[in-house]
This record gives structure tokens, C-alpha cells and sequence, in this order.
């Protein structure tokens, strides 16, 4: 199962932007699902949501539950089926897959949104968090890492092209520099350790990584990346980014 859906450029592929290993193999005994992934694919060429479905029915632990061909009819399968992720094209017609976000979001508030499209645009990138995306992949990558970013985003993770991730931070990188507000209060004190995570986390390192680079356990990891949010007073690592820049707690050249 080593296709792909295009050629891979420079190494794509999914990359970890959030907590945990991202491949089923890596997760301990306990955290194995009971219940399979549901997943409803969304994609206006109804030959590529075939070729999804042929490939994710070989995964034991994923079940494709139903298909829709725009953004219109995603959310009226997802107030039915209430699926655990939706596998979703950006750009498609009657209504694209960045605008039915939020109304997805608003009909099945526990499904999470991967955003699948051939669209490297920063704007579409960043359009789509903003409306709810968990993820943001491109087409290129490998059929392998479709089934593994669905399992580290029903997981809790956030997955985005290693390119895209770059341009993401570059984004808000720009943006900060846009910016000429300037804080009324000051912004909590994180100590050294927490932002050499931080930093980190930045960069896409998932725990593990993290832990290694650092030389403390995944555990530690795990502690800081929570101290973090807590006093923040942020839901996400991506937040975290975000707001550590913005404040300029954080700095990436």
C-alpha cells in the first residue's frame, strides 16, 4: 500500500503538529480504538473518493461510513452520520470545503476535519484552521500516510504538510510584524524549559521528538506542553504557537 495520490516533491508528508506518536504501531496496548475511525470522504471527482474508499477498506481500524461531492452535501451527510473525521477537498463547487467547516463544526461538534487538496495556497492554508481544520494535507502524499494522519488526528494531533507548515509560520510571522499593538498586561512567565518546548513544538516535533532532543522523558513532555496551555489560557499547541509569537515570547527566524 505504498501508492500515492501524485508525485512527492522534497519529501512531503504528514507531519506531527500536536501530542503523542502519530502511527498506530507506535501507541501502547491501551490506547488501540475499540470502535473503528468512521470516516466521510469529501471530494468533488468522484474517481478519487473511490480510490479512498478501496484504500482505507484495508485498513482494519477505519471505516469509511459515506462520500459527498461538495461542501453542501458534507454537511448534510455529517449532521447524519456524525462521523469521527471528515476527509475533505478545499475547492469544490456549490460549496467549498473551507466554507462548510464551520457548518460541519456547528452539525457534528466531535468530528474532526482533514482538508485533502492539490491547493498549496497559503490563504487556503490559513482560511482553514481559522474555520476549524485539524489538518492540511496535500495530494501527494503516499496513500501510507492518509490512513496515519486519520489515526493521529482522531487522536487528538494535528497534522500539516511539512511545506505548508513552513509557510504557516511565515504567516504568522508576518502578521506579527504587521502588527504595532502592544500588550496592556503583562504575558505569563513561562520558565526556560517551557519555551525551549515550545520552541520546538514550533519547529512540528511531536512528544517523542521532543523528549529525545531534551533528553527528559515523553511524560515530562506531556507535563510541559499542559503547564503551557494552562497558563496561556489556550486549548492548542498550534494556539500556543501562535500566541507565543504574537507576544513575542517565541521568535522564529
Amino acid at each position: 500500500m505504498a501508492d500515492s495520490f501524485g508525485p512527492v516533491h522534497g519529501g512531503d508528508y504528514a507531519r506531527n503538529l500536536d501530542r503523542g506518536p502519530s502511527r498506530a504501531g507506535d501507541r501502547d496496548e491501551g490506547e488501540f480504538r475499540k470502535e473503528p475511525i468512521r470516516v466521510l470522504v469529501v471530494d468533488d471527482h468522484a474517481l478519487f473518493r473511490r480510490g479512498l474508499e478501496i484504500v482505507l477498506a484495508q485498513e482494519e481500524d477505519i471505516q469509511v461510513v459515506g462520500e459527498a461531492g461538495d461542501g453542501a452535501e458534507a454537511v448534510d451527510k455529517a449532521a447524519d452520520l456524525l462521523p469521527d473525521i471528515v476527509l475533505m477537498d478545499v475547492r469544490m463547487p456549490r460549496r467549498g470545503g473551507i466554507e462548510a467547516c464551520t457548518s460541519i463544526k456547528e452539525v457534528a461538534p466531535s468530528a474532526k476535519i482533514i482538508m485533502l487538496t492539490i491547493s498549496d495556497e497559503e490563504a487556503d492554508l490559513y482560511d482553514a484552521i481559522k474555520a476549524g481544520a485539524t489538518g492540511y494535507l496535500l495530494k501527494e502524499i503516499s496513500t501510507d500516510e492518509v490512513s496515519t494522519a486519520i489515526r493521529a488526528v482522531a487522536d487528538g494531533q494535528s497534522q500539516i504538510s511539512p511545506s505548508m507548515a513552513s509557510k504557516l509560520l511565515t504567516e504568522f510571522k508576518s502578521m506579527i510584524q504587521r502588527s504595532d499593538e502592544r500588550r496592556l498586561v503583562p504575558a505569563p512567565r513561562l520558565t526556560d524549559r517551557e519555551l525551549e518546548v515550545l520552541k520546538l513544538v514550533a519547529t512540528g516535533m511531536n512528544n517523542r521528538d521532543i523528549a529525545k532532543e531534551l533528553f527528559i522523558s515523553e511524560n515530562t513532555v506531556k507535563n510541559h506542553v499542559r503547564n503551557i496551555l494552562e497558563k496561556l489560557q489556550l486549548h492548542s499547541r498550534m494556539e500556543a504557537v501562535v500566541y507565543a509569537m504574537r507576544e513575542k515570547i517565541l521568535e522564529i527566524r
